[in-house]
């Protein structure tokens, strides 16, 4: 029987838990933009400095990888998942960026459909992120990832269903689908980064 070295470095493992608790935040301060009583300005620049923090941690990540003779998994899998989690921040600092770019008054309703999906996403990611060393109990992570993106992509139809059902401005509706669509964005790379451990999980099975 053959057995397969893997080099106990718990470093890879805390830094990817450490980006996805960043999601965490991010979804958090989207929800929190959404709301007609928040501090937008304030909440655009506090969602500023969590990407640039997520962006740090990505930056960790790669200089681990350069400086690690030996990896705990395959260095091309780091890179795409560090580089996965990094594009869901960007994904939701975009959709908060563009609210206040946007000057958007009242959202519609059916847009925090998407973000409590972002929000549930987000947390299973952080739950699944630390279970990465051990390899186990990951399969419910990305099926229910999956499930989740399938409901935020019924629900992104029907947004774009309201959008271009004429009760709305010309204009609006420009607005209204940039946004809706770095939403879809950031439900997408969730996906993305949940098919990215199914990947690194089927490898050192």
């Amino acid at each position: 029987m053959a057995f397969r070295f893997r080099p106990v470095d718990a470093s890879f493992y805390d830094l990817f838990s450490e980006s996805a608790q960043h999601l965490v935040r991010g979804a958090e301060l989207l929800a929190e933009m959404l709301s007609d009583t928040s501090d937008r300005p304030t909440v655009a620049a506090a969602m500023r400095d969590a990407e640039h923090a997520a962006d740090e941690t990505t930056h960790a990540i790669v200089r681990r990888v350069n400086s690690t003779f030996v990896t705990p998994f395959d260095r091309e899998d780091i890179y795409d998942l560090a580089s996965g989690l990094d594009d869901v921040m960007d994904e939701m600092d975009e959709a908060v960026d563009l609210i206040l770019l946007y000057e958007v008054g009242t959202l519609p309703a059916e847009l925090s459909a998407q973000v409590e999906v972002l929000q549930r996403c987000a947390e299973l990611t952080a739950e699944a992120m630390p279970r990465l060393q051990a390899m186990q109990s990951l399969d419910e992570y990305w099926i229910e990832i999956n499930r989740l993106e399938n409901t935020g992509d019924k629900s992104h139809r029907r947004i774009l269903a309201s959008l271009f059902s004429g009760k709305y401005e010309a204009l609006e509706v420009l607005k209204l689908k940039d946004i809706t669509e770095a939403l879809e964005g950031a439900i997408d790379a969730f996906e993305t980064v949940a098919n990215i451990v199914e990947q690194i999980a089927v490898k050192e099975s």
